[in-house]
């Protein structure tokens, strides 16, 4: 396939949908303050919104506080424009004795149309669970979560 010479280049925005039966952990939508002078949305604040994202799993697993100890893998796929409404998906894909690992996909509905759904953003990031003293501290049994709801 071959394109004029002059076309502008079009990245490979293959439209997509929204998970289905899932709730997205954040939605929000970035501001003008949140991006470059073109109108592209920093990487640094999409990864702050990830994290916040990713958290969210993890602290209601943890019953309480959580530190970020690591980002596994972040993986921009599609660039963020100011209006774009983001919409944050986590999922717990491990739990050790103190860490829950979970990864976050992003969705961006472009022109605020839910009918234009790219996924711009997916990474994996590990939380420990601390305490009081900021120390890591064991997870509590599955169990007791449950019964506590």
């Amino acid at each position: 396939m071959t394109t004029p010479q002059n076309a502008p280049a079009t990245p490979n925005t293959t439209s997509t949908r929204l998970p289905q039966g899932k709730m997205p952990e954040l939605r929000v939508m970035p501001a003008p303050s949140d991006a470059n002078v073109y109108g592209d949305v920093f990487g640094g604040w999409i990864m702050a919104q990830v994290d916040v994202a990713g958290s969210l799993p993890a602290t209601r697993r943890a019953n309480g506080r959580v530190a970020t100890i690591a980002v596994n893998s972040f993986l921009f796929k599609q660039p963020v424009f100011v209006g774009d409404l983001l919409s944050f998906y986590a999922d717990i894909v491990r739990v050790g004795n103190t860490s829950i690992t979970v990864c976050v996909e992003v969705y961006a509905e472009r022109n605020r149309l839910q009918a234009d759904v790219v996924k711009v953003t997916e990474a994996t990031l590990t939380y420990v669970a601390t305490g009081p003293d900021r120390k890591p501290r064991q997870l509590p049994p599955l169990d007791s979560l449950i019964s506590h709801q």
